[in-house]
């Protein structure tokens, strides 16, 4: 009989199911871990698997490194040589032993460049370069795709065979710089600033292949993480191999673990898009179809409607009754017409009658035919009045005392009165007369007075008034 006390509720577990459920409390309990430490008992059998001890002065760690990321690895391993292990804890069931699987290793002489990488990244965080909301969408069809990186390396080479197998309507340009070296990271800012300037593409790639952290030293560079965050264009961050991170990659739009991967990233599958097309291509195609057989059960469906009704009769009824009803109003028309074209000419002659141009015409020929009737009735008048004038003229001269003065005779007046004389019984010896002749006046004094017997007066008196002495 056995003496180990059991509880009757107490589960047996056998070696197995016990490292079982080792494993699954160890993997969930430790996180990725970093370990540090000296290379030994170091195993490369034929599967390309990696068998390996970390040890430091009173410790070791057994460490597993699958062919996987034995590939993906930078650095060589070997015995001796002290290195910086990330992986995951693990068991090993069938032995019971906990290991380390290594998905990375590097030199432990980068841990200054490890440690000024964490600050800066720190740094940024801190500063909200990481943040989300920072990010701006890539597009989702660019048909201009810029790449920034070196124009001779396997990286733009890759980014353009994955390109034109995938989409090969983009148009690329490479803009180059250096990706490795004290110049790569001025470089790769010039770069990026001359492609904002020209802002010719959709979405840029930043990138190159896998390296060392010294390899990558550019794209941890302050200044160019700086101009990553603040390009007016997208970026997409390639740099290294899957496990390598930047501090571009995390401030860039979007990380992608290679340039091939970035590249596949910044497109679409052609191949995709073109079979998409040609499914909505047949599904309109199918849409179409079945609208058009809907619509041809809906005209057969007319069609017999309409030949049991006998449309053609029904259509040479109304088209008589249009016939005789379009002869109806001809005539209607035309004498409607008629009678507007008389109204209208009776109502131009009207207009015409009393257009004011007409009359006013009427009135200026009227005015004009007075002003010369009165012209001519003055003309008239003018010539009678100076006739007339001129028998008066003849008449007053022929009879004016001023004719007879100009024949030789004078007139006799009394200077007092000039009353003029016409007898001598009017005047006496020594009165004093004015003779009136046609030039002028004598003034007289009468010495003598002798009378005309009257059978010696003349009809006319040849000799004239007898002026003074």
């Amino acid at each position: 009989m056995s003496n180990i006390p059991t509880e009757p509720s107490a589960y047996v577990y056998s070696p197995s199911e016990l490292n079982r459920e080792a494993k699954l409390h160890l993997e969930a309990g430790f996180p990725r871990v970093l370990v540090e430490g000296e290379v030994s008992n170091l195993s490369r059998p034929a599967s390309g698997h990696h068998y390996f001890s970390l040890k430091d002065e009173s410790a070791q760690v057994r460490c597993a490194m699958f062919r996987s990321s034995v590939q993906r690895a930078r650095t060589e391993l070997r015995n001796g040589l002290k290195i910086v292990a990330r992986g995951r804890i693990s068991l090993y069931e069938a032995r019971g032993e906990y290991q380390l699987i290594v998905d990375s290793v590097r030199d432990a002489g980068e841990g200054a460049l490890q440690r000024a990488f964490e600050a800066l990244k720190k740094k940024l965080g801190d500063e909200g370069l990481f943040d989300a909301s920072l990010k701006r969408p890539l597009p989702a069809f660019p048909w201009r795709i810029g790449v920034i990186t070196s124009p001779s390396g396997a990286a733009v080479r890759d980014v353009l065979h994955v390109l034109k197998r995938r989409w090969p309507a983009a148009a690329v340009r490479v803009y180059g710089a250096s990706v490795q070296g004290a110049e790569a990271a001025g470089e790769l800012r010039a770069a990026l600033a001359r492609a904002n300037r020209e802002a010719w593409a959709q979405v840029l790639i930043l990138g190159r292949g896998g390296g060392s952290l010294e390899d990558l030293q550019a794209f941890n560079e302050e200044s160019l993480a700086r101009a990553v965050a603040d390009s007016t264009l997208p970026v997409i961050s390639a740099v290294g191999h899957e496990t390598d991170f930047s501090i571009c990659d995390f401030v860039a739009d979007l990380r992608a673990p290679t340039p091939s991967a970035a590249a596949e990233l910044a497109t679409p599958d052609g191949v995709q898009v073109k079979a998409g097309l040609e499914r909505h291509q047949r599904m309109l195609k199918q849409r179409m179809q079945a609208g058009l057989q809907q619509r041809m059960q809906h005209l057969d469906h007319l069609t017999h409607r309409l030949a049991q009704r006998d449309p053609a009769r029904r259509i040479r009824e109304q088209a008589d009754r249009l016939r005789t009803q379009r002869t109806a109003l001809g005539r209607l028309l035309r004498r409607r017409l008629a009678d507007l074209s008389q109204r209208v000419a009776g109502a131009e002659a009207r207009l015409n009658r009393q257009h004011p141009q007409r009359r006013l015409n009427e009135r200026r020929e009227h005015l004009e035919r007075l002003a010369r009737l009165n012209r001519k009735q003055a003309a008239g008048s003018v010539d009678r009045a100076r006739r007339r004038l001129a028998e008066l003229a003849r008449t007053l001269n022929a009879v004016s005392p001023l004719a007879t003065l100009e024949r030789g005779y004078a007139t006799l007046s009394d200077p007092q009165s000039g009353r003029v004389l016409t007898s001598v019984r009017e005047v006496q010896t020594g009165a004093r007369l004015d003779a009136r002749l046609a030039d002028g006046r004598i003034h007289c004094t009468v010495d003598s007075v002798s009378a005309v017997p009257a059978e010696d007066k003349p009809g006319v008196d040849t000799d004239g008034p007898q002026g003074p002495a």
